[in-house]
């Protein structure tokens, strides 16, 4: 309360227990009217017209910013990563382990736990869950998700969610996208805070825990210009990854093809899935007698076959040839929808050829890889859809 000029002013209780809100390390104060030294008879008067501060008041010292928030810097060749952030405190913390297993070719994604997610319920809580995908890539194919928590800000899952078809060049180029949403019944889910994991930072068979607050959206392109993967003149869409074995048989003098599973294949239906299956051909096929083809697995964008074909010829002939592969969506009374392909054989790129190549060197061996599909038709496949 403001007193006229010449009154001496009481110091009510408010004054007595203010603090420093100054920033650097809270301290409370004797009184604040330290600070604003008084004219008037009395002790705290300093002696009526001198008006001089009080001797013993020091100047408070104020912190680094970096200091105040408990920052820390982490290193690139760290087992475990903790830093916080600017938003730290608004958007949360996400506790998580990586594992790259090559021999498998897995990704292992295990989502512990978060901690003080930012409120976005009416109530001052959240439903949070987490959504992994893979960038660049077919992001709707890609995409794993935990179960959702209630009513929390600090949520446990301890789910373990795995890729599958995950090769040594998927680690040196992609990048894992990790991102904390709020699901909502009554309307769309909320973006909480995401985070985002070169997965060149990754070891072979070496488990690495990360601690990490949650940044805002990055801005994300438009999915023809996310996912393109360069092959020849043009940019192709990743529509999925498909498990194959090569072997040719001396014995039987044939070439044996194993379909063995799909994984994360582009949806093409309304519910979210597609109904899969799979066809071969050995081109170029001039009496139309090399197709083959798997059953159709249900609702499932991640389908096991486990079937093999044989193609009888020589091996000196099988050199000339191209092996394709498409994955189709079956539809019933329409054409069915065309997923994704790859062809190999010597005309071929990457590790399709390799895979080929190998092939034919290694007779009596079979050989499985993981191949990635994409949005390119062959020309020949086009006419054959509904088949």
């Amino acid at each position: 309360m403001r007193g006229r000029r010449g009154d001496r002013m009481t110091i009510n209780i408010q004054e007595h227990m203010a603090i420093n809100v100054c920033p650097g390390p809270i301290r409370p104060i004797r009184q604040i009217s330290d600070y604003f030294p008084r004219r008037g008879p009395g002790p705290e008067g300093g002696g009526g017209g001198g008006g001089e501060a009080p001797t013993h008041l020091a100047p408070l010292a104020l912190a680094p910013p970096a200091a105040l928030l408990g920052a820390t810097t982490p290193e690139d060749g760290a087992e475990v990563d903790s830093y916080d952030s600017d938003d730290a405190t608004a958007l949360g913390m996400l506790e998580f382990d990586l594992l790259y297993d090559r021999a498998s070719c897995t990704l292992h994604c295990s989502i512990l736990r978060a901690k003080g997610l930012k409120p976005m319920d009416f109530n001052g809580l959240a439903d949070p869950y987490v959504k992994l995908h893979l960038l660049p890539g077919a992001c709707k194919a890609n995409k794993l998700k935990t179960k959702t928590q209630r009513n929390t800000l600090n949520p446990v899952w301890n789910e373990d969610l795995t890729y599958s078809g995950i090769t040594d060049d998927d680690i040196t180029h992609k990048v894992l996208r990790i991102a904390v949403c709020d699901e909502d019944k009554l309307s769309h889910n909320e973006f909480i805070g995401e985070i985002r994991v070169p997965l060149r930072r990754l070891k072979p068979s070496q488990k690495k825990h990360f601690n990490i607050c949650l940044e805002r959206q990055v801005p994300v392109l438009p999915e023809p210009s996310l996912c393109p993967l360069k092959q020849g003149p043009g940019l192709l869409e990743e529509r999925g990854r498909i498990l194959l074995s090569l072997s040719y048989s001396l014995r039987r003098r044939g070439l044996l093809v194993g379909i063995l599973r799909c994984a994360h294949l582009a949806a093409m239906d309304v519910n979210g899935y597609s109904d899969p299956y799979v066809k071969t051909y050995l081109r170029p096929d001039v009496d139309k007698k090399s197709k083959h083809k798997t059953c159709v697995k249900k609702k499932t964008l991640n389908p096991e076959f486990n079937e093999e074909f044989f193609y009888e010829i020589e091996l000196s002939t099988l050199a000339t040839k191209t092996l394709e592969v498409t994955v189709w969506d079956y539809d019933i009374g329409k054409s069915n929808d065309f997923i994704g392909g790859v062809s190999l054989g010597s005309g071929a790129r990457g590790e399709a050829r390799k895979h080929w190549s190998d092939c034919l060197q290694q007779p009596d061996v079979a050989l499985e890889r993981w191949h990635t599909l994409t949005s390119e038709l062959p020309p020949a496949a086009g006419a054959l859809s509904s088949a």
